[in-house]
C-alpha cells in the first residue's frame, strides 16, 4: 500500500481536513487518541493553533490512513496509523521530531508492548521516560442503573439547560482554579464555540445542579454512531461539593446515555481510583519517549 504525505490545512476551522482527520480517528477507534480528543482539542482555550499546519497526514486514495499530531501543546507527538500502514511510522517519527517540537523539546508517546515502534525509536536515539499516559475502559454491555442524588440536587444536560456561563464556571471551579488563587470565574464568550461545534451532542454533556442553581459537577461525553467507543472528557466537581457522589452520578448518567445510543465501550484517559470505583478497568498504558 502506498500513501502520500500532506500537511494539515487548518482553515476553515471545521473544514475538509478537520473532517478527514476526524473520520480517520473514528475508523481507528483507539483509546490512545480517540476522535473525542481531537474534537475537544480543536476549540480548546489552551490550544496552540500555530501547530495545526504542522500536523502530518498520510493518505491513500484520498483517505487519511496515518497522522502525526499533538494535543493542544506542541512538543509531544502521537503517531497514529490504520492497520496495514504501520510501515509509515518510521517516516512519521522523523517528521514529528522535526516539526512538532517546542523550542527544541520533543517527546513521542508509544504504547507499552508496541515493540516495533519502540525499536524504531531506539534506533533513532530515543529512550523511555518515567512519564506515562494510562487509559481505562468501561464495557457498556450491561444495563446501567440511573444514578441517585442527594435531596435538592438534579441532573440536566446542556441540551435541556444550555448555559455556557454555568458550564464554564463548573469547569473553572472543578479544576481548582478558584481554590488555587486564580480568582472567581470570568466568562469568555468564546467558550460557546466548544458547545456549538459540529457533531456535538448536548444530550451527552451532563451537569449536576445544586439547590441554588449552579452547575457543581460536570461530565462531557463524546460519541458518534459510526464508532463503537465513546470518550469521557472532561469530568470536574466543585471542591465545595465533593464527597457527595455527584461526579459519579454525572459520569454514570453519561455512560447510560451512550449505551442507549449503541456505544459498546467508553474510554477515559485516567488511572484514578474514582473511575475504577464506577466500573472502569485498566485498559492500556503508554510511555513518553525522549531522544538522548
Amino acid at each position: 500500500m502506498s500513501a502520500k504525505f500532506q500537511t494539515y490545512h487548518p482553515a476553515p476551522l471545521f473544514g475538509a481536513d478537520y473532517r478527514r482527520l476526524r473520520d480517520f480517528l473514528i475508523t481507528l477507534d483507539s483509546g490512545n487518541y480517540h476522535f473525542g480528543r481531537w474534537d475537544w482539542m480543536i476549540t480548546h482555550s489552551y490550544l496552540d493553533a500555530s501547530g495545526l499546519p504542522k500536523i502530518g497526514l498520510w493518505e491513500d486514495d484520498g483517505t487519511v490512513v496515518a497522522a502525526a499530531t499533538y494535543d493542544c501543546e506542541l512538543g509531544r507527538a502521537y503517531l497514529l496509523a490504520l492497520p496495514g500502514y504501520e510501515a509509515l511510522r518510521g517516516e512519521m517519527l522523523m517528521y514529528a521530531q522535526d516539526n512538532l517540537d517546542k523550542d527544541g523539546q520533543f517527546a513521542v508517546l508509544i504504547r507499552d508492548g508496541d515493540l516495533a515502534l519502540q525499536t524504531l525509536a531506539m534506533q533513532q536515539g530515543y529512550r523511555p521516560t518515567q512519564e506515562q499516559e494510562r487509559d481505562a475502559v468501561y464495557l457498556l454491555d450491561l444495563p446501567i442503573v440511573p444514578p441517585t442524588l442527594p435531596d435538592g440536587f438534579s441532573i440536566t444536560s446542556l441540551r435541556e439547560t444550555y448555559d455556557p456561563f454555568r458550564y464554564g464556571q463548573a469547569l473553572w471551579r472543578g479544576f481548582n482554579h478558584e481554590t488555587d488563587g486564580e480568582g472567581p470565574y470570568v466568562h469568555n464568550d468564546k467558550l460557546a464555540l466548544e458547545l456549538e461545534r459540529p457533531h456535538v451532542n448536548l444530550d451527552l454533556k451532563i451537569a449536576i445542579v445544586a439547590p441554588g442553581g449552579d452547575f457543581v459537577s460536570f461530565c462531557g461525553m463524546w460519541q458518534d454512531s459510526r464508532c463503537q467507543s465513546a470518550l469521557v472528557e472532561p469530568v470536574a466537581t466543585d471542591p465545595a461539593y465533593r464527597g457527595l457522589g455527584l461526579g459519579r452520578a454525572a459520569v454514570t448518567e453519561a455512560l447510560r446515555r451512550c449505551a442507549a445510543l449503541g456505544a459498546k465501550r467508553a474510554y477515559v484517559g485516567s488511572s484514578q481510583q474514582f473511575y475504577y470505583h464506577i466500573g472502569f478497568r485498566p485498559y492500556a498504558a503508554s510511555t513518553w519517549w525522549k531522544r538522548h
